[in-house]
């Protein structure tokens, strides 16, 4: 029996267990709509733009461990994915992503909304490709789910013009997947492994520094057992955070320029750096010439291309972290390391992150309130300091999940994140924490999320300026403040340093008037004792999503922090 290619797409869909399907519906697409009509054991979701489709598609995946699956028209369609393509690029998450194109006979001829995607996205995800044969598109499909999901997980692209959606053939969909040169390696050398763990027993100064690829690997509890057994301090970047309970006697916290002061002295001083998962980026490093001098490190990670490439290490492992965790939770020998532990620890008495210098509505406050109302909770953030902040004091374990973008840093992200992390966890709390700046970059999601009814907490840090960059402007370009300020009008001064008497009051948008226009439940919170209802009543509310606005100080900082070209350890704490 013949099918066409839009019903094999479907086929193709339930094959691979697709429950949910973040789609846009466009010309070139519109076959593979039709099929997806009558498809009830598909859930359609159809956000407001496509950019955060993907976003969602991200959050979806990343949550619940599945692949996102995206589907969109060609041209600005395809176009409006690139942003969420990179960012789950860089954060190795397991996207497919459709896109449909013209007729094969009209690509090169500057067709209308023709656009090479696969040229454009090539570069920013794991694979790209066009399907220029009916005969082919079931075992592409397979192989992009294979390869978006295999060894180092990430986003593929299938470009499918419309004549190959018509055209009629085979119905049949590939059970197994063979493709050469494509053989991910999540075996760890037993001879490697066996070094590493001999070094760690040796070592008097060991540190845990596990990134991302933990998380990705579901191994926080086997992680969290290996630090136990070996009594080795944890510090993690920002996308390891939660790779063990952050409660946890070991947990040391976050490194890098926006570190805590334990963590960057704990690496400083280390003998032995022990990495599972990190790519070493510049973001924790700080001056690479000055990064753990004469320190042993070993590097463990299932993507051998980030071994070595930022950082030489001296024990590399190419693996797949839960495999190599598991390994060492039968080798590896328990030592006590009472001095060292007690060292970091009295470092990260001495010299805690907080807020005090701040009154009224705190960053910190609003994340402690967070902490203690949410027991099972996915808390998604923006891109900034309120990211920055929420990775300083939000509480994470096997229960309390964080979502966001790391390597890419995308504003915008983090809303759209939550719709998709609360379809695929409808009988969970979603929080998603935002800055003022990044929100209005997909505001218009607020549609999506109340007419799906989906209960997320949205958290709209308000200081009036895009901070991080603000805060840059103040301490090393001299206060000027060139193009932050969020309540900018054409009656201000055309330089200014900050806020002052003859400011704007009044902050556009009025984010309470606008989610109201959604239908949406909003409140504004403007002092200290507010912050526990308000967060209560977005935690009560099921029936739909609740607006809150913290307005908090306009000048807040996020520090520790490391001054560019600086080493870890010579950092800015007040």
């Amino acid at each position: 029996m013949e099918i066409s290619g839009a019903d094999l797409f479907l086929k193709a869909l339930r094959e691979e267990g697709v429950d949910t399907l973040f789609a846009y519906p466009g010309a070139t697409a519109i076959d593979l709509f039709n099929v997806l009509y009558d498809a009830d054991d598909i859930r359609l979701v159809l956000p407001r733009h496509e950019q955060a489709l993907v976003h969602a598609a991200d959050g979806y995946a990343r949550s619940t461990g599945k692949v996102g699956v995206c589907l969109v028209t060609s041209g600005p369609g395809a176009t409006n994915m690139v942003t969420g393509i990179a960012t789950a690029n860089f954060d190795s998450v397991p996207l497919v992503c459709f896109a449909g194109q013209v007729p094969l006979s009209l690509i090169g001829n500057d067709a209308f909304q023709e656009i090479d995607i696969v040229g454009i996205t090539r570069n920013i995800c794991k694979f790209a490709i066009t399907v220029r044969d009916r005969k082919d598109l079931g075992r592409i499909i397979k192989e992009a789910f294979y390869i978006a999901s295999s060894g180092k997980p990430g986003p593929v692209v299938i470009d499918v013009p419309k004549d190959i959606q018509v055209a009629m053939g085979s119905a049949d969909y590939p059970e197994t997947v063979n493709i050469r040169g494509y053989k991910p390696n999540e075996k760890v050398h037993r001879g490697q492994l066996k070094k590493a763990v001999e070094a760690l027993n040796s070592a008097e100064r060991p540190v845990f520094l596990l990134g991302g690829g933990v998380n990705i690997a579901h191994a926080r509890r086997e992680m969290t057992q290996l630090a136990e057994l070996v009594n080795v301090p944890v510090v993690t970047t920002m996308m390891g955070k939660g790779a063990i309970p952050t409660n946890h006697p070991l947990y040391i916290g976050n490194l890098g320029i926006h570190g805590n002061y334990a963590s960057n002295h704990a690496i400083a001083d280390a003998d032995l750096i022990f990495s599972i998962g990190c790519r070493f980026n510049d973001r924790i490093t700080g001056k690479l010439s000055k990064f753990a001098v004469n320190t042993t490190i070993v590097h463990i990670d299932i993507d051998p291309a980030s071994i070595s490439r930022n950082i030489v290490v001296d024990i590399p492992i190419v693996g797949d972290a839960k495999n190599a965790i598991n390994q060492m939770l039968e080798i590896c020998q328990s030592r006590e390391r009472t001095e060292w532990v007690e060292r970091i620890q009295k470092w990260k008495e001495d010299y805690p992150i907080h807020m005090l210098k701040y009154s009224g509505v705190t960053p910190e406050k609003i994340m402690m309130s967070i902490n203690r109302q949410f027991d099972d909770v996915i808390l998604t953030t923006d891109v900034g300091q309120n990211q920055l902040w929420a990775s300083q004091y939000c509480e994470l374990d096997i229960h309390r999940q964080l979502i966001t973008s790391g390597g890419l840093g995308t504003m915008g992200y983090g809303f759209p994140a939550a719709i998709g992390a609360q379809i695929g966890h409808l009988d969970r709390q979603v929080v998603s924490i935002n800055g003022d700046g990044g929100f209005q970059m997909n505001m218009q999601e607020l549609a999506t999320a109340a007419l799906l009814g989906l209960p997320i907490t949205i958290c709209v840090l308000n200081n009036g300026y895009l901070g991080n960059v603000r805060q840059w402007q103040q301490m090393f370009y001299g206060n000027r403040y060139s193009m932050t300020c969020l309540m900018r009008n054409e009656n201000c001064p055309l330089q200014c340093s900050g806020p002052n008497e003859a400011c704007p009051t009044q902050y556009v948008p009025d984010f309470l008037g606008v989610a109201k226009s959604y239908g949406v439940q909003a409140l504004r919170v403007t002092e200290e004792a507010e912050i526990d209802d308000a967060i209560r009543m977005g935690k009560e509310n099921r029936t739909g999503p609740t607006l809150i606005e913290f307005v908090i100080d306009r000048e807040a900082n996020v520090l520790p922090m490391v001054p560019p070209g600086e080493a870890l350890d010579d950092m800015i704490l007040e």
